[in-house]
């Protein structure tokens, strides 16, 4: 069977789809990767996978642009002979939704956080809500990566209740992400992880951080994402910039690899409005790292107040530092409890292996119902 693994970027695809693909290849499925282009869809082929490029921009919205991203998604569906599509990310979701109609292919979509058009809501919400509608009115099945969210499409009727099915996110490879012995001396590091977008909090991040060096001057805090990504609510570069000239924050840019950099954490922080479960945060609490999140959908699958992290109110900087405040005052011997249970959490709920298998079942049922 030819299953297409379409997302917003093949950076994604590569991060965080690369597993499922190769064990959906060792079932014997011709896999192909559609995703528009950047510098990970060489290493895609490299890996030896098909890949197909997507004219797509992701944060997009000039109406021509986004009906053309729509068209050129369907021709490649129809001219790959794809019988089922694996999607992520807001735009493909609903553009394979729409661009699927009247192909012969299963669409099965992941609903990985619902975006921005979700946080600030309006007009744009009941358009955007719309288009799910539409686009997944004929999907085989609607992934969701957390409660609230299957929660909030059900009750606003996007989607039937027994076409829905709950995965525990992305999943965290446990093997590549082991325990690591929490850092000893020096000046206790909190850090951010991922895009530097206002939605993720990244604001109020730096705020509790000017708020905890006036009373705790010996703190490092330390954002590791891209600067001024293709996004909205992306923070201009110039401000980011001056964070660091305050010297609130060390900028690290971006990297292939986090772990040493979770390594060097004592804590994690993730501020954000909304996520589906953030990858982040299970990466950090497999290897052994305390996590400080607000409460909001997503980031609560991820951390469990008080015992292996804890969680803040939203878009609130000062509940933030407060939080910091507490993690510190509570001192090592709490600092390993959380880490030894947040590892425990990610072991009993987010092994990768579990979402890779109900990808695999999915395929496996859709190619025998092709027979």
């Amino acid at each position: 069977m030819k299953i297409a693994v379409v997302a917003n970027s093949a950076w994604y695809l590569y991060n965080f789809r690369r597993r499922l693909m190769q064990a959906l290849r060792d079932d014997g499925h011709d896999v192909v990767a559609i995703s528009p282009t950047d510098a990970y869809a060489q290493k895609l082929q490299t890996d030896g996978f098909e890949w197909t490029e997507w004219p797509l921009a992701a944060a997009g919205t000039n109406p021509w642009r986004e009906l053309r991203a729509v068209a050129d998604l369907r021709r490649a569906l129809a001219r790959g002979q794809v019988d089922l599509a694996f999607t992520y990310t807001p735009k493909a979701n609903i553009y394979a939704g729409l661009a699927a109609r009247g192909l012969p292919l299963v669409h099965v979509p992941n609903v990985s956080g619902l975006g921005r058009a979700f946080i600030q809501r309006g007009l744009l919400t009941r358009l955007v809500a719309g288009l799910y509608r539409l686009a997944f009115s004929r999907a085989r099945t609607v992934v969701f990566q957390n409660e609230d969210d299957r929660s909030e499409f059900l009750a606003a009727g996007l989607v039937d209740a027994e076409r829905t099915l709950r995965v525990p996110g992305s999943g965290v490879d446990l093997e590549r992400f082991t325990p690591v012995p929490l850092p000893t001396g020096g000046a206790p590091v909190f850090l951010f992880v991922g895009r530097v977008l206002s939605d993720k909090g990244v604001r109020e991040f730096v705020q509790a951080a000017r708020q905890m060096l006036r009373i705790r001057p010996g703190l490092v805090f330390r954002i590791l994402g891209r600067v001024g990504a293709d996004n909205p609510t992306a923070i201009p570069a110039d401000e980011v910039r001056s964070w660091e000239a305050e010297g609130l924050v060390e900028l690290l840019g971006t990297c292939d690899d986090v772990r040493p950099h979770l390594a060097r954490a004592l804590c994690v922080v993730l501020p954000s409005y909304r996520e589906g479960v953030p990858r982040v945060l299970l990466e950090a609490a497999a290897m052994a790292r305390p996590c400080i999140a607000t409460d909001v959908p997503g980031c609560r699958d991820a951390v469990v107040d008080g015992r292996t992290g804890l969680l803040c109110a939203s878009r609130d900087s000062a509940a933030l530092a407060g939080a910091m405040q507490r993690f510190i005052e509570a001192g090592p011997a709490v600092w390993a409890s959380m880490g030894v249970a947040g590892r425990r959490h990610v072991e009993d709920h987010f092994d990768e292996r579990r979402v890779i298998e109900t990808y695999r079942t999915i395929a496996r049922r859709a190619a025998g119902a092709a027979t």
